[in-house]
């Protein structure tokens, strides 16, 4: 990016602890990070995080959500491991935690506890469910999906399907930065944090608000998009010549015009029965089919070139591996050559914002597990002896004892 890489980031000076893992907390986390908060990530000694090891579909969660921020290694089972997390938090701005319920507290560290002491700090918990009746329970991504609707919404009818990405973990975490910010800026006024809250399926249903109201004002069920009535006739995957797919979306009669005229059928645009979209929606049997044949026409690669000519939504169908080149993804160094597990690195995304000049990329790779063990506890005044100490007793884990990565 072309950002001024030496003002300070929007959150510089913001100190946040953060007891987080798997994708929800650690997604919270990123943001803030990003945004120039200095992270750090209390994670269980010995071992570290479990997601540093998980492999199949989860194997790209630590890379994704833990960069730019710097971590301890903490014994919480041990007395002298708690003191050491109390006095972290003690002198933090933020608490993240996505604990199962009631472990923060088990630990000491529970919201009521720690304010007493920080009476000044925003403590963001983010769970499976806000207050009510399910606030007990634990829940994944996967769980709230098929438990909120969207599951049934995604899939065909009779085989509910969870979205290819986790983007309740994902929503959740964003959510609590946007509570963490508001609590943030009354802090300003009341000089008092509280504590702020953030839930996966809450965020199911806030996702799921426009198919409530759709079913309240239609009264009747919404089915699932695979076999929705579209509000458009043209909108959806179509194939080509060469046997590749792209989507097209024709959302307006201006789309319309120009997607006839450069196809060359003026027999279409005189159709009394192709005149307006809603024309269009309710002759869509009998038209789907003919531009299905206009686009089997072409190759893939004439298609997408028709399609930018006349500016009209589409897009290739593409898988992950296509991302990594993507151009727009890599302009203006938008990609962050972030380092992987096994010391390799892959080029991933940074945050999907631009905030003026600022240069919102990559300070830290993700960290090792106790990394900055020594360096934070330094700040905190714990001296060589009694760090060396600390890791004789299995209080803490640091760099220097940990295995390389």
């Amino acid at each position: 990016m072309s950002g001024d890489q030496d003002q300070p980031l929007p959150l510089a000076g913001l100190k946040v602890v953060e007891f987080c893992q798997i994708i929800m907390g650690p997604s919270c986390g990123v943001i803030l990070a990003d945004l120039g908060a200095d992270v750090i990530k209390v994670e269980p000694a010995p071992g570290g995080d479990k997601t540093r090891k998980l492999s199949g579909f989860a194997a790209g969660f630590f890379s994704s959500f833990n960069r730019n921020r710097r971590s301890i290694a903490l014994n919480l089972k041990e007395p002298k491991g708690l003191e050491i997390a109390q006095k972290l938090i003690a002198e933090a701005d933020v608490l993240t935690e996505n604990f199962a319920p009631g472990t923060m507290d088990r630990l000491g560290c529970g919201y009521e506890a720690v304010s007493k002491v920080n009476p000044r700090l925003v403590y963001c918990s983010l769970k499976g469910f806000l207050s009510g009746p399910y606030e007990k329970r634990q829940a994944l991504d996967e769980v709230v999906q098929f438990m909120g609707g969207l599951a049934y919404m995604t899939g065909p009818p009779g085989r509910p399907l969870r979205a290819g990405a986790s983007v309740i973990d994902i929503m959740g975490g964003t959510f609590g930065v946007v509570g963490i910010l508001a609590a943030l800026r009354e802090k300003d006024r009341t000089g008092k944090g509280q504590l702020v809250k953030s839930a996966l399926f809450e965020n199911v249903a806030h996702l799921m608000g426009t198919h409530m109201s759709g079913e309240a004002i239609q009264q009747k069920e919404v089915p699932p998009m695979p076999v929705r009535w579209s509000a458009w006739a043209v909108y959806e995957v179509m194939e080509t010549s060469d046997a590749e797919q792209v989507f097209i979306g024709i959302t307006s009669d201006n789309h319309w015009q120009r997607f006839c005229e450069k196809f060359g059928r003026p027999d279409l645009l005189a159709d009394p029965e192709f005149k307006t979209n809603e024309d269009r929606v309710a002759a869509q049997e009998r038209l789907k089919p003919m531009v299905r044949d206009m686009i089997r026409a072409h190759t893939k690669a004439e298609v997408l070139a028709i399609c930018e000519e006349i500016n009209i939504p589409f897009a290739p169908v593409a898988e992950t591996k296509d991302l990594f080149d993507d151009p727009q993804l890599n302009a203006n160094g938008r990609m962050l050559e972030t380092r992987l597990p096994d010391g390799r690195t892959a080029k991933l995304p940074r945050l999907p914002i631009e905030i003026g000049d600022h240069d919102l990329g990559l300070r830290m790779q993700p960290p090792k597990m106790g990394e900055h063990t020594r360096e934070i506890l330094g700040e905190l005044g714990y001296t060589a002896e009694m760090l060396d100490q600390l890791e004789v007793d299995n209080i803490i884990e640091s760099q220097s004892r940990s295995a390389t990565e």
